[in-house]
């Protein structure tokens, strides 16, 4: 049986993983796909460095173009990261016609509609399962499970980091900055932690998600983010006295061929299993028309989970080399994109308010909420001892995104309202 080759572009965290399950899986491969899969070159940035997987020196290359030019190998592995370059590397060995299997959220979210193009332009499988969730396989069940159905609404725990801290923050009372400095000791947040902490990662993952889900081409401008710097104990404390908790959620809506993404803190009822999914692991739920509510749940990242979904690509890949259907998946995104107005997009909200202590207050407050034909689902008054002011939390009814802008607005020239201390979603 004639090996297939396979050029590895990358030997960090995941790479190594790659590399251990090929390897060490090697006969329950080549009994799935029919002959073996041979990593025939790794692209390294230095090859006299100590690793933590035994290679043949003879494998490892400092030049990429050693590996996409290579006339034996039939795909790539892109695990090194990066967009400028990674993305110049990829679309030259898609017009070699290699197949191409990724990790790289950030290249996909960018550019998948140019990489997808030029794929089917030659005939190739581009393949990024674990460019989303790590361990979870949801895209090839978007792509694969969902086929006949119509997905109306996909909301998800795509961060790890950001769990994590909120996690920490809920269970353990402690604040935002030093939960953040822990994550960043145990490794699961960056000395930079900006893409993170401020919903940039979740919002690219959401934009391979929605594309995927509701076949439209959707751009990284098209989500709506928020981040979780500006949680606070006080707000986690109120939510969990009311049933909720905080978690930043990536959330895309499709009502009538209108779609909303957006990536921000939200008030998820205790109930819904979403609430439950803790720590670094990673959630994402899907509603179908037909199937009704679904959620998938695991590892969203480290070693062995991501190298799980790239294997699996990899087999996928194979398996469709010997069937001779490589690049025959057509057009995932062929529907046109049509986002929701402000007007169209509806949700119940959180609202913490530092007032005046005095008589009208609430009134006034109430009112304002009137005039915008916001309607209230709850109304609690929180005294604060020894201090002028008191607190007032709303929970609203589902309202839209330009009624609640108009709301806010209000109260930024309403004197009796000293603070809009929170303003979240409200789901489940």
């Amino acid at each position: 049986m004639k090996p297939v080759k396979v050029g590895l572009l990358g030997l960090g965290t995941v790479g190594t993983g790659v590399v251990r399950i090929v390897e060490g899986h090697q006969e329950d491969l080549a009994s799935q796909v029919g002959s073996p899969i041979v990593i025939e070159k790794v692209l390294v940035q230095n090859k006299s460095k100590a690793r933590n997987v035994s290679m043949d020196q003879d494998k490892l290359t400092e030049d990429p173009w050693d590996i996409i030019r290579h006339p034996d190998i039939d795909v790539i592995v892109e695990v090194m990261g990066g967009i400028g370059l990674t993305k110049e590397y990829i679309l030259e060995a898609l017009s070699l016609g290699k197949h191409v299997v990724t990790a790289n959220k950030d290249l996909m979210a960018l550019h998948g509609p140019e990489i997808l193009a030029k794929a089917q332009e030659n005939r190739c499988d581009v393949m990024y399962e674990a460019s989303v969730a790590g361990g979870i396989p949801i895209i090839r069940t978007l792509v694969e499970g969902f086929s006949s159905d119509r997905i109306n609404k996909i909301m998800g725990i795509v961060n790890g980091t950001t769990n994590f801290i909120l996690t920490k923050m809920s269970q353990e009372g402690a604040s935002y900055l030093d939960v953040l400095k822990e994550a960043q000791e145990l490794g699961y947040a960056e000395a930079d932690p900006t893409s993170d902490v401020e919903g940039l990662d979740a919002a690219r993952k959401m934009t391979i998600l929605a594309t995927i889900g509701f076949r439209a081409n959707v751009a990284l401008e098209d989500v709506s983010v928020q981040g979780i710097s500006s949680v606070s104990k006080e707000d986690i404390l109120y939510a969990k006295r009311l049933g909720y908790e905080v978690k930043l959620l990536g959330i895309a809506e499709r009502q009538d061929d209108l779609i909303s993404i957006s990536v921000q803190p939200t008030m998820v009822k205790q109930t819904h299993p979403i609430a439950s999914v803790n720590g670094v692991f990673n959630a994402v739920y899907v509603y179908g028309e037909a199937v009704g509510e679904t959620m998938f749940y695991g590892a969203g990242a480290g070693e062995l989970p991501t190298a799980t979904s790239i294997v699996s690509d990899l087999v996928a890949v194979v398996k469709n080399l010997k069937l001779g259907v490589n690049g025959m998946q057509g057009s995932l995104a062929y529907k046109e994109k049509k986002l929701k107005t402000d007007e169209q997009i509806s949700s119940k909200y959180f609202l913490l308010l530092k007032v005046a202590d005095r008589a009208g207050v609430l009134a006034r407050i109430t009112q304002v909420f009137a005039d915008f034909e916001v309607s209230l689902e709850s109304v609690l008054q929180q005294p604060t001892p020894s201090n002028p002011e008191v607190e007032i939390i709303v929970i609203t009814h589902d309202a839209n995104k330009a009624a609640m802008k108009k709301v806010l607005a209000s109260f930024e020239s309403l004197d009796v309202v000293h603070e809009v201390k929170s303003v979240y979603r409200v789901e489940g």
